[in-house]
């Protein structure tokens, strides 16, 4: 049997036992490879410590230093892994607080659910925020390897404070991004708001409007005979719907409104890609603009 005398203790006031369990599952990991590392807790005030210990590696073919090495390289990836999986929702939350203090409790709610898009802490986010996530752990990883190289003692609150400026910064700047995301969605719910307004005061001039995208990808505006919308429904409107052709989704959603169809039937092959305007089109007509599910119309919109 043999035993190295070096421990890393590592601090903490929160996430204690998600930490240790992290700890024991890792270490656990490592016994197969013959290094077989003791835990011990122990409370002083306010933290908690968690000392690590190497009490044999005589099963191991490393020598003393590789194991010592092998060891702080599993401590560092383990409190690494910690820091952006149990703390880093705290430390967003206290941004949050801290420089958004003046939006309410749900506002910034919404604000830390776009905030976990951006850090890759939720399920919809992409594969682009998870490499954002991997380089946030190999920069913490190898700060933490870093400080081990000098230091036993790591209280974990402490070291994220005062080492990991930069990665503060980060989380920073997913926070700012995510605020302009609630700004621009909360405009966006006030001009829908106001559309849905001028629509329901207006007396419908049409009963239905077809709306179709054609092989150029320009919009089209259909009455309910699927002839080209009268210009005298559009008194006003600057654009002659009967001569010239829709190639803005402003222009669009504007014309609609301004005739204020009782019906709306979209015949778009691909809506995800224009998910924005179709989007918009329900959120101001609601329950009066529809899917078409099939028709020479829709055979004949683009795919763009």
């Amino acid at each position: 049997m043999k035993a190295l005398t070096e421990v890393i203790s590592i601090g903490a006031q929160t996430h204690v036992d998600a930490l240790m369990a992290k700890l024991e599952a890792e270490f656990y990991l490592l016994q197969a490879e013959g290094i077989k590392i003791d835990l011990e807790e122990t409370n002083s005030g306010n933290f908690t410590f968690i000392g690590c210990n190497i009490a044999d590696y005589g099963q191991c073919d490393y020598t003393h230093d590789d194991t010592q090495s092998i060891f702080k390289h599993y401590v560092a990836n383990i409190i690494s892994d910690a820091i952006i999986g149990y703390y880093e929702g705290d430390l967003i939350k206290e941004i949050i607080q801290e420089n958004y203090y003046y939006f309410n409790e749900d506002e910034r709610k919404t604000i830390n659910r776009y905030a976990a898009k951006y850090t890759n802490h939720d399920d919809n986010a992409t594969g682009e925020y998870m490499v954002y996530q991997i380089g946030r752990k190999s920069m913490i990883l190898q700060r933490v390897l870093e400080y081990l190289q000098n230091n036993n003692e790591l209280v974990i609150e402490g070291f994220i404070k005062f080492r990991l400026k930069e990665y503060l910064q980060e989380l920073q700047e997913a926070v700012d991004r995510a605020v302009d995301d609630f700004m621009m969605e909360r405009e966006y719910k006030e001009f829908i708001r106001l559309l849905k307004y001028f629509v329901e005061i207006q007396e419908p001039r049409v009963d239905k409007v077809h709306i179709y995208m054609d092989v150029k990808g320009v919009f089209k505006l259909l009455d309910e005979d699927k002839k080209p919308i009268n210009n005298d429904y559009l008194d006003g409107f600057i654009v002659d719907l009967a001569e010239n052709e829709i190639n803005y989704e402003d222009l669009l959603i504007s014309a609609l409104i301004t005739i204020a169809p009782k019906e709306v039937v979209l015949h778009f092959r691909d809506t995800v890609k224009l998910s924005s305007v179709v989007s918009t089109i329900k959120n101001v007509f609601g329950i009066r603009a529809v899917n078409c599910i099939g028709c020479d119309l829709c055979k004949q919109s683009s795919r763009i």
